[in-house]
């Protein structure tokens, strides 16, 4: 009775391992202006691409760097037991490591490792692994479907899935993502999201503690985003979240998943959390909520 009281009111620990869009900061074929620079100052200002860490358990997506998250991290991805894909870009799921969860190349990690996304996820996730994937190593990763406007209960989690406006052939998703009364809501890849959102996520109880959001293009304006948003983009999802009770005056509202050719350095960002109110993401950056 101890333990399940503490899980049930014990803080839900959001870490930002990645932080930059599919090319990285500084881009990885890339010699503009900002990327000399980026690479001259290191640091922070080195982003590798997005992947978010939910209790040491749950990943949101799975970049080429999750292997190497980890170790600078200091977490042990034999201890993840979810991943939810929000679609099936390489940056965000790199499948062609999963066919290392057994045979000689791995042991001790327990139970299945669940896979969750879209049906081109799922296509993605056979295709990658259908040249090397051993039949022992085969049953430790599962697949599994899903679908925008759901709701699932997975492990301790809840899952809200809702639409993403991001790509015209499959059907990539946002996740409202709640333990024990928490709530975390992921709001990238996309441009605008569809108006549909805000009274799903009102009429199925969510209520964010922390708020993600793509800001590709950070403080570009004048410019077409079919697929990203910028920070006034992301201010107005904000304002709509908060109509819809979403939010509250203690929600926090991080911006994320940078562009090289926003030249994020963390100095142009701090002008945007004080203009705006929000957090500018940079690798490693992690919550309690």
């Amino acid at each position: 009775m101890t333990f399940a009281l503490f899980c049930c009111f014990a803080f839900m620990k959001i870490q930002f391992l990645g932080t930059a869009a599919a090319e990285g900061v500084p881009a990885m074929f890339c010699d503009c202006e900002s990327c000399k620079n980026i690479r001259l100052l290191g640091g922070r200002e080195l982003r590798t691409r997005t992947q978010v860490l939910i209790d040491g358990d749950l990943s949101v997506d799975f970049p080429p760097e999750a292997y190497v998250h980890s170790i600078k991290y200091g977490f042990n991805l034999a201890g993840l037991k979810y991943i939810f894909v929000t679609h099936s870009h390489m940056d965000h799921f790199y499948a062609h490591d999963f066919i290392l969860r057994g045979y000689r190349y791995a042991s001790g990690f327990g139970s299945p490792l669940q896979i969750y996304g879209n049906k081109e996820v799922a296509a993605v996730f056979s295709e990658c692994t259908r040249r090397e994937m051993k039949p022992s190593v085969a049953p430790n990763v599962v697949m599994n479907e899903i679908m925008p406007y759901r709701r699932y209960l997975i492990g301790r989690y809840r899952l809200l899935t809702l639409p993403a406006n991001h790509s015209l052939t499959e059907d990539a998703l946002l996740f409202y993502i709640e333990r024990g009364g928490r709530g975390y809501l992921h709001l990238h890849d996309t441009a605008l999201p569809e108006e549909g959102i805000y009274g799903y996520l009102s009429e199925n109880g969510a209520k964010a503690s922390l708020v993600s959001l793509d800001c590709t293009y950070a403080g570009r304006t004048g410019i077409n985003r079919p697929r990203h948003m910028n920070i006034d983009d992301c201010a107005l999802v904000i304002s709509k979240l908060k109509a819809a009770g979403v939010c509250g005056a203690d929600t926090k509202f991080v911006i994320t998943h940078f562009s090289h050719n926003s030249n994020p350095l963390t100095s142009r960002l701090a002008l945007l959390e004080e203009q705006y109110g929000v957090v500018a993401a940079y690798d490693g950056l992690q919550f309690d909520i």
